[in-house]
């Protein structure tokens, strides 16, 4: 009896520890998801919930004995639908009352910190009638609740994300959760005190959690379209990022990333037209293309209008991003299907190589052609990997680089800004080729702005850099250049001005507005700064966070 009383206690350890730490996992990616900068959304949330953990330890000394199994049991139920609903809850405060979103997600956190803080010595204080020794009993349930919590983290990255959204996910922790409570009550029934309320209790709350899994996509849908001023047509999660697309009623189609604005379908080519066409007008030779980021297929668009293009290389990291620019019919019809012809591929031993033929897709496109052959089509190479990654190991260099990321507005991205990353991206460009990177707001991030200039020159490229208007975003900026020893900022200056018309047709470029985008006002681009963005100093994140918080 003592034996199998144990190991029914240490079972609903082990299941605890892994929902404990899941929810910690699923707190925290909501918060990053809705408030940006992700580490320090972890780190907040994270810290915070041990903190709550650490009150709740201590304070399960002042529950007396009697009735603690039932007080365990209902502190788990509890638990079950705190975490399972919370994340819903907390995307619905966010769009319906933003002013009051920091106070509920606290008291969510902290709810559930205290409950989890209860759990180990709760079980302990349980067990000790059937194990004895002390050391022994503290030892085995730290035990099982240390394997739990890695095994629920291993789920929580590899295994949930397959067959659930983040609000899913949450309901199916819930539902464990009361799993637990649930094999507690019929192994201890004859111990309950309390048997018939928690029954009810635990049947009432088992079918608000099934309820809402099976209703969360419809339920998130709605919540989530308070956060947008026009209608969703498309929500979705990916294991990098949350992705929505939304259209106005004047037929706008808006793209977001985490909630941030990635283009707006009326003013995109204004955007995407500075992002290339600059570059094709200084490049010597533009036959070998690379695009970093871009995976909408809109700058690969605006590629693919040069005749003289015979490969094109897109790098993004998120396979399903691509594949909506693949398939998804809105965004086919803004990129010209651009990538709806691109060959799937992986990198293998340095080089470029399909990935299996049936993920290879070769469909003749009009579009592509170059030259007056029709078999002459430029040969479009979708790689799915992370950028910095790629620069390793590609093969090969490049007439053109067009950098796309999104805004270093996390560390991850702040890498990719840096000094080490511009100098792999140098030893991919051709001694005389081109490289462009759009670079946020000189005006309400200026600090950042000048900051990814520095970072380059430090990395021995030659730079310059330019501005428009793009209404969705404001005042934005690009940096242009190339290898120093064929490029210098004069030189770069003097070609562009003295471009007289662009090879390809325009939708709003023209070369008086790239001769009028060079011109900067009066001590736009001073600075008392110095620093340059590395690995770990992540400086332009911090130069980001404060201009984009303060403006200009």
């Amino acid at each position: 009896m003592n034996i199998s009383a144990s190991f029914i206690l240490y079972l609903a350890t082990f299941i605890m520890g892994g929902c404990g730490l899941a929810y910690e996992y699923t707190l925290s990616r909501v918060a990053a998801d809705l408030l940006g900068n992700s580490a320090r959304q972890w780190a907040l949330v994270i810290g915070a919930m041990m903190f709550c953990m650490g009150i709740g330890a201590d304070l399960q000394k002042r529950l007396n004995d009697q009735l603690l199994l039932d007080k365990f049991i209902g502190a788990e139920i509890l638990l079950g639908v705190l975490g399972g609903c919370g994340p819903l809850a907390l995307l619905f405060t966010y769009g319906m009352a933003p002013n009051y979103y920091i106070i509920v997600q606290y008291a969510f956190i902290s709810s559930i910190g205290l409950l989890l803080g209860f759990e180990l010595p709760l079980i302990a204080r349980l067990n000790s009638a059937y194990t004895n020794q002390l050391k022994v009993n503290l030892g085995k349930v730290l035990k099982m609740d240390y394997v739990g919590a890695l095994t629920g983290a291993l789920i929580w990255v590899f295994l949930l994300p397959r067959f659930f959204t983040l609000i899913e996910t949450a309901f199916v922790l819930g539902l464990l959760n009361l799993a637990a409570a649930t094999i507690l009550l019929l192994y201890f029934s004859a111990k309950v005190t309390l048997n018939v309320r928690l029954w009810i209790t635990l049947l009432c709350t088992s079918l608000l959690l099934i309820t809402g899994l099976f209703q969360a996509r419809n339920w998130t849908s709605t919540a989530e379209q308070y956060l947008y001023r026009d209608r969703i047509i498309l929500s979705q999660t990916t294991r990098f990022q949350h992705i929505v697309l939304t259209k106005s009623r004047a037929a706008e189609i808006s793209c977001y990333i985490n909630g941030s604005l990635q283009f707006n379908s009326a003013d995109e080519y204004i955007y995407h037209e500075n992002l290339i066409h600059p570059a094709f007008s200084l490049a010597s030779h533009k036959h070998r293309v690379l695009i970093l980021g871009g995976g909408d297929g809109l700058a690969a668009r605006e590629v693919l209008k040069y005749p003289t293009v015979k490969e094109l290389v897109l790098c993004d990291l998120d396979p399903e991003m691509t594949d909506l620019a693949r398939n998804h019919p809105t965004l086919i019809k803004l990129n010209r299907g651009s990538l709806s012809d691109a060959r799937i591929s992986i990198l293998k031993n340095n080089a470029l190589v399909p990935q299996n033929q049936d993920e290879t897709i070769r469909i003749p496109n009009q579009h592509r052609r170059f030259g007056s052959r029709p078999e002459e089509v430029a040969r479009v190479t979708l790689v799915n990997l992370d950028a910095a990654s790629l620069l390793e190991k590609l093969a090969g260099k490049f007439d053109v680089i067009i950098v796309d990321f999104p805004d270093p507005n996390n560390e991850e991205l702040a890498k990719l800004y840096s000094r080490t990353f511009y100098r792999r991206l140098a030893d991919r460009l051709t001694i005389d080729g081109i490289f462009v990177q759009q670079a946020t707001s000189p005006y309400h991030a200026k600090e950042a702005f000048l900051c990814i200039g520095r970072s380059m020159a430090a990395a021995d490229l030659n730079v310059i850099p330019y501005h428009d208007n793009v209404p969705s975003f404001g005042e934005w900026g690009w940096w242009i250049g190339g290898h120093r020893e064929r490029w210098s900022a004069k030189s770069l200056k003097e070609k562009l001005r003295q471009t007289n018309t662009l090879a390809v047709p325009t939708h709003y470029l023209t070369p008086e507005l790239i001769h009028a985008s060079l011109e900067f006002g009066k001590k736009q681009l001073e600075t008392s700064e110095s620093e340059i963005n590395t690995l770990v100093n992540h400086k332009i994140f911090t130069y980001y966070l404060e201009g984009w918080q303060t403006g200009y």
